[in-house]
């Protein structure tokens, strides 16, 4: 092992066990990213001043669109996994796409399953899509910060292979004996601690007073979080580097730095708060 290479601290994958039932760290991930999500999402909610008024949707309306909003994370981002990272598997393992235990989740999937819930509930309720993808996206970074974590803890979507100008490089248990950038810390840093207090400093200038905007920064702010997070994680191994060293995250991530653009754009061409 280089000098200065750090060991990898193994973790139980479970967090919680009682009697035969076993809490994964990436499902607690997954239940505390929602549940602190809900909390913020309240305290944005409850502040007129952030909104300029009274805001676009009700506590009780925001308490039922939880339960949306979590099965468009799940079933998008399982769905997504299967479609963009390991399809051929899938095909031939059917039953193995309901295991969602063993991990495989997209971020592109379960973002775009959250884009479905936004609409259908904002629409069935009468609620501005964008103003509601605003709040939706203001706490997103939360469970980005705590899935990146969890996937450190299980040990799995390491970085690449780092030299020894990397004194934190560190060698996995199932990364071979190389060292590498422990990619999944820099994304949370990004994708997570980085994204949150852009969007939280924007709301606090009045962002939320324009539709759209808080979004539209999200999605194109985490495009390139993404991308750079993407130049030290090692590829999945079913598909590897694609055209000109691409990954499929660098490239599914191009389309949300157009559309994110394209909202901020219209967002700011407001000069007044619409609901849509």
């Amino acid at each position: 092992m280089p000098f200065l290479t750090i060991a990898f601290p193994v973790f139980n994958p479970i967090a919680l066990q009682i009697g035969p039932i076993a809490i994964r760290w990436y499902a607690l991930a997954y239940i505390c990213g929602i549940v602190l999500g809900w909390i913020y999402a309240r305290s944005l909610v409850k502040k007129e001043r952030l909104w300029g008024g009274p805001a676009p949707i009700t506590l009780l309306q925001l308490d039922d669109f939880i339960l949306w909003v979590t099965i468009g994370i799940i079933v998008g981002g399982r769905t997504g996994y299967v479609l963009f990272y390991n399809p051929a598997f899938f095909v031939q393992h059917p039953a193995e796409i309901l295991q969602l235990w063993n991990g495989g989740m997209s971020f592109h999937g379960g973002f775009l399953g959250c884009v479905a819930a936004v609409m259908l509930f904002a629409r069935n309720n009468g609620i501005s899509i964008l103003s509601l993808g605003d709040i939706t996206t203001a706490v997103g970074p939360i469970g980005l910060f705590l899935g990146r974590l969890a996937n450190f803890i299980n040990s799995e979507l390491w970085g690449r292979p780092a030299d020894d100008s990397v004194p934190w490089a560190m060698v996995f248990p199932n990364g071979g004996p190389l060292p590498r950038h422990p990619s999944q810390l820099y994304e949370a840093g990004l994708e997570g601690i980085l994204l949150f207090t852009i969007l939280a400093v924007m709301i606090r200038m009045g962002a939320l007073k324009r539709p759209g905007l808080i979004l539209g920064s999200f999605i194109a702010i985490y495009a390139f979080a993404r991308i750079t997070g993407e130049f030290f994680r090692e590829p999945d191994p079913q598909l590897g580097f694609l055209w000109g060293g691409l990954t499929m995250g660098m490239l599914l991530s191009v389309p949300m730095i157009i559309a994110g653009a394209i909202l901020i754009v219209m967002a700011w061409r407001r000069k007044t708060p619409e609901h849509i």
